[in-house]
């Protein structure tokens, strides 16, 4: 089989170049589209249900959540495995697919089963997918840097304006706050005036949210102009929280002041963010969304930040303390100089061991075409560009000229052996 290709390759010599030239300009394309990133992303191939119930214990979660979403989800189809992890007043589900299947028709599958898990949950627990992305989809962090600004204000600029313009950078699955405090309204209630007014914490709850609230009412005409008629009724201060009727004695209303402290604060945190030992800090984690090229997104989230800081309060800018395009750039570099070396001390090498100029060529133009043939395998198996795939590209260059040098090398010596012998026989 290999003398008949041999031979039909010597019989069709342009036919061969042709295809060499195809492989090698379809190679340069792949090149240039292969996904870039520092480091291979190795995460298993997992859809995340994460559910909320603040206030339940870890046991509470396990028994009344955790349990039945994990039975419940037990029977997808190309699934491996479920997970579960129970912790206070949060719930997560890890369901692990094969590693063939489609990251977004298993979330659909996934989606489609959580859609008959109400039943099966207390009332008013919802689960919800996490994000489309990965364990190494944490691409780029960054702070807000505003000196002499309250955290609190920070927290709320992050949440309120940064994130929302960064989630909508192609390729970005989610921007995860952190740092600072979230404010809130909190009303603290006094069990004693509650015990003498005979009122309970639920009570309390519904008249907030009843008088939290926006009516609308209908539209009419007078005089050829018409009216819409609403009621607004949001809340917008601690005084308006204060004021809220919560029950009528004798004609005369007891208001939320009567019973509870009103007050703006920060929710309860389990951690703060320190930078570099010089006080806390408000900023976000973009993560990447799964199969995206981690280079170009990092490029788009940075163009984006520009825009974004035109509409900041002044004095406050962007402070990077996280960005993997550093690493990818001295990565892709790093094996790039070392495949352009290896091809020279390779070309140098063969050049001198045939002392042979055509014999040279022939086996040196098997490298670039072979390295860029290599990335449309890259491509068509989704592989990108990183430290592992192109290390193992830099240590095939020699595997890949050794076939070549042994079978130039016998067939120049067999050439120079039969050109020995015609020369004899001529003298003879």
């Amino acid at each position: 089989m290999i003398e008949g290709l041999i031979s039909f390759s010597l019989r069709n010599r342009f036919l061969v170049l042709l295809v060499a030239a195809g492989l090698f300009a379809w190679g340069v394309y792949s090149v240039q589209i292969n996904k870039i990133d520092a480091i291979p992303d190795l995460s298993e191939n997992q859809v995340i249900v994460f559910t909320e119930w603040m206030g339940r214990s870890p046991q509470i979660m396990e028994d009344q959540v955790t349990y039945p979403l994990v039975t419940n989800l037990q029977g997808l189809p190309n699934v491996k495995y479920v997970r579960g992890a129970s912790m206070f007043g949060m719930s997560f589900i890890y369901i692990i697919f094969n590693d063939d299947v489609e990251i977004y028709w298993a979330r659909q599958r996934v989606l489609e089963r959580l859609s008959s898990a109400g039943n099966l949950l207390p009332s008013g627990v919802t689960p919800t997918l996490g994000p489309d992305g990965t364990g190494v989809g944490h691409i780029l962090w960054y702070t807000l840097d505003a000196s002499g600004m309250d955290l609190g204000e920070q927290r709320a600029i992050q949440d309120w304006y940064v994130k929302f313009a960064l989630q909508n950078v192609p390729g970005v699955s989610e921007v995860a706050s952190f740092g600072g405090f979230e404010k809130q309204y909190q009303v603290t209630v006094d069990p004693n005036k509650l015990s003498y007014y005979g009122l309970s914490i639920p009570e309390i709850i519904q008249s907030v949210r009843s008088n939290n609230n926006e009516a609308g009412g209908r539209k009419f005409e007078l005089s050829g102009i018409g009216y819409i008629i609403k009621t607004t009724g949001y809340l917008k201060s601690i005084e308006d929280i204060e004021n809220i009727p919560v029950k009528t004695v004798n004609t005369i209303p007891i208001q939320v002041k009567d019973i509870a402290t009103v007050q703006m604060t920060g929710e309860t945190r389990l951690g703060i963010f320190d930078l570099n030992g010089e006080g806390e800090a408000v900023g976000g984690i973009i993560v990447m969304r799964y199969g995206e090229n981690a280079d170009e997104v990092i490029n788009r989230v940075k163009a984006k930040m520009d825009e974004v800081a035109k509409g900041m309060p002044q004095g406050m800018k962007f402070n990077i303390v996280y960005d993997r395009s550093g690493l990818i750039e001295e990565s892709v570099s790093s094996i790039k100089q070392t495949l352009i070396e290896e091809m020279i001390v390779v070309s140098l090498v063969v050049i001198l061991f045939l002392l042979h100029w055509r014999s040279a060529i022939s086996i040196i133009i098997q490298i670039p075409i072979t390295i860029a043939t290599s990335f449309i395998i890259l491509n068509a198996f989704h592989i990108s560009s990183n430290i592992m795939s192109l290390t193992g590209i830099a240590l095939a260059i020699g595997v890949i000229v050794d076939n070549g040098i042994i079978m130039a090398e016998n067939s120049y010596r067999n050439l120079a052996i039969r050109q020995q012998e015609l020369n004899k026989q001529l003298k003879n």
